[in-house]
């Protein structure tokens, strides 16, 4: 990966699901304008909108910013076709193409009635943004990829991957996997609370969901753990090499062991304890904006 890409990315940046302007009203598309613009004066190198974002959640929060990285954090291929994603990508202007990339990813059958075949469909999907006019190029495209395949498709055919809920030891077989250029940019969830016992029921509280869909729990069996570590939640074991939990200091700790790892750049999706990743955790982003200081 060249310097320039690595600059553009940034060290760390920031993950929410609540960037979706296309489902908010008057008064949520102004604090999410508002909550953007101020990211970025934060100096975090990019914004990722979580939580199945559509191409008009994407143009819009590009439109609210300047100059950050703007990244989906993953849309769905079931959801919207490439042609239409290609064509609402070509409404931006040239300079702001420049910094969206577009994260895909294939979901989760549980969650998708029409869910087949998803590493086909995901080659379909990238045949059909290459052959679109204008295309969607692979510079500007990253893969949520897990397992092996999809990893080496992110290197084929994107400019990396964007791993969600990953471990260290993830991280560094993904590096292996993907080679030194392709970027890597897992997301890491974080709950600044130094009551450990209640950050581990925030925590708890939001894997739940994700320990019903087979592909985070069998890539968290590949990577050692057993279904034991799925019961009541999840255990210790398991929160504590998915989440960073703590302080501000505690969280910058544990990102730079994912750096350490091997990934680029890490999105750091902000949970608290009335909200879990639903809201804008402002205060949060700005605490931690505080402690990573220039290493941002």
């Amino acid at each position: 990966m060249t310097s320039e890409t690595r600059e553009a990315f940034g060290q760390v940046g920031i993950w929410s699901s609540a960037l979706h302007p296309s489902r908010a009203d008057d008064a949520g598309k102004a604090a999410i304008a508002e909550a953007v613009t101020e990211l970025e004066e934060l100096g975090y190198g990019t914004l990722w909108i979580g939580g199945s974002p559509s191409p008009d959640d994407a143009t819009a929060v590009v439109a609210a910013t300047r100059s950050i990285t703007v990244a989906t954090g993953i849309l769905s291929i079931w959801d919207h076709t490439a042609a239409e994603v290609a064509a609402r990508i070509a409404t931006l202007d040239a300079s702001d193409r420049k910094r969206f990339v577009l994260g895909l990813g294939v979901s989760h059958g549980p969650m998708v009635p029409q869910y087949a075949k998803p590493y086909s469909a995901m080659v379909a999907y990238l045949d059909a943004l290459d052959s679109a006019s204008p295309p969607v190029d692979s510079g500007h495209r990253v893969l949520a990829a897990l397992g092996p395949k999809m990893l080496k498709l992110a290197t084929a055919r994107a400019h990396g991957a964007h791993p969600y809920l990953v471990t260290t030891e993830h991280t560094a077989e993904a590096r292996e996997a993907i080679g030194p250029e392709a970027l890597l940019a897992p997301e890491l969830t974080v709950v600044l609370d130094t009551d450990l016992d209640r950050a581990r029921t925030t925590a708890r509280n939001m894997l739940a969901m994700y320990l019903g869909l087979p592909n985070y729990t069998d890539n968290l069996l590949r990577l050692g753990f057993s279904e034991s570590d799925f019961e009541d939640g999840g255990s210790i074991r398991l929160l504590d090499a998915l989440f960073a939990l703590g302080d501000a200091e505690q969280v910058k700790a544990r990102t730079r062991q994912y750096l350490d790892a091997g990934a680029d750049h890490v999105a750091l999706q902000v949970l608290t304890a009335d909200e879990g990743g639903a809201g804008l955790p402002r205060a949060e982003w700005r605490a931690l904006a505080e402690a990573f200081g220039d290493e941002l």
